[in-house]
């Protein structure tokens, strides 16, 4: 009983005391709209100091100018990653972003038509924040559903869909 309690209280300690960074990027085909959709969530604070070390600007993602925060936020994914579609290299265009919980979801969009085959990307978000950073990646095509998990240093991925 006691080992069992001292095992629960260190677990709560290194969840307070040692917090993950970990970030979604899910890349979606939508046939029925001709595009490819990616969706980024982010833990807030962590997209906030990212983004003001980023820009040099004061940020508040929350509350502040949306459209400032939308701008900054398109350029940081832009340059964070890079995706590349069949061997063509594609830029997603910024939808919006929302709050949800403790975390925003950012939305970008780029038009596509037909099969794809493989998809590759190159990302290195928030690795300027923190080196303990991962990055989740699923991928949904036409053809199939794959995950991988990119952790600091890595930054490369490559999905494929015979």
């Amino acid at each position: 009983m006691v080992i069992s309690l001292y095992q629960w209280l260190w677990a709560v300690c290194w969840a307070v005391f040692h917090p993950f960074y970990v970030s979604m990027v899910e890349i979606q085909q939508n046939t029925k709209e001709g595009t490819i959709e990616m969706s980024v969530r982010i833990f807030s604070d962590d997209l906030e100091t990212t983004l003001k070390q980023f820009s040099g600007k004061k940020i508040d993602i929350l509350n502040g100018n949306q459209d400032l925060n939308g701008e900054i936020l398109e350029k940081y994914i832009q340059q964070k990653i890079q995706v590349v579609v069949d061997g063509k290299p594609v830029v997603f265009e910024y939808v919006g972003h929302e709050q949800q919980k403790e975390s925003i979801w950012t939305y970008l969009e780029v038009p596509h038509k037909g099969n794809i085959s493989k998809i590759e990307v190159n990302c290195n978000l928030l690795y300027d924040f923190e080196t303990r950073q991962i990055n989740i990646f699923r991928v949904i095509t036409a053809k199939g559903d794959k995950s991988y998990r990119l952790e600091y240093p890595k930054t490369k991925a490559s999905f494929e869909f015979p």
